[in-house]
């Protein structure tokens, strides 16, 4: 799938060491979708799913050197970039529609640059992938397709209709609330949640638009 034609001309700190940049996605809608960069304590800089944006605004955050994918339909500036910065790819093992071979595979459990986490959250996809970041004091959670979040209100789940598996993604979220530290929820379509990921993710359960037919595990 071909990067969006906008490029974003901003750049925000979404909490020290995690930077955010969005545009408006012509591939879908004209919806909102967001990339983010994670800068570590020796200075590297790991770009999760990274759309269009000003390379002089990347560069100052310190030296770039990974790009993670969440999913095979995340990859958008990924392979662009990989040749502008000589830099790997990281992408879920048995990732959909890769254009181009990644550097590295991984999976659950896995550490990966940037000392991020690998959760799997399979639902909009098999092989799509949380990503958690420990960062003291705060649990830093990138929720990938899980759920969306236009700025105002509770997060929501994408409609069942373009998903593989709702009741999987709906289990998916439940397994995040129930393990992992998120009091930053970073979306790839959405405004990030900060300070309050757990209350979040707890309403948006509670009040799912598409209740599933059968408790999810």
């Amino acid at each position: 799938m071909s990067e969006p034609k906008a490029k974003a001309k901003n750049l925000e700190e979404v909490v020290p060491g995690v930077y955010n940049w969005h545009v408006r996605d012509d591939r879908i809608g004209g919806a909102r979708s967001d990339a983010y960069a994670v800068v570590d304590r020796d200075g590297a800089v790991v770009l999760i799913d990274p759309l269009p944006i000003d390379e002089k605004l990347l560069r100052p955050l310190g030296s770039i050197t990974a790009i993670v994918l969440t999913a095979g339909n995340h990859q958008r500036s990924a392979w662009r970039f990989r040749k502008l910065f000589n830099i790997p790819v990281w992408a879920p093992e048995n990732a959909h529609g890769l254009e181009e071979e990644p550097d590295n595979f991984y999976t659950s459990g896995d550490t990966l640059p940037g000392g991020l986490t690998a959760f799997h959250t399979p639902g909009p996809a098999e092989a799509m992938f949380t990503l958690w970041l420990q960062q003291h004091p705060r649990g830093i959670v990138f929720l990938s397709d899980l759920l969306t979040h236009e700025g105002r209100g509770r997060p929501e789940f994408v409609p069942g209709k373009y998903q593989d598996d709702p009741m999987r993604t709906r289990a998916s979220v439940r397994r995040v609330f129930d393990h992992l530290p998120a009091d930053t929820l970073c979306f790839a379509h959405g405004e990030p949640i900060v300070g309050a990921g757990k209350s979040a993710l707890k309403l948006a359960l509670e009040l799912d638009d598409e209740q599933p037919s059968a408790p999810a595990p």
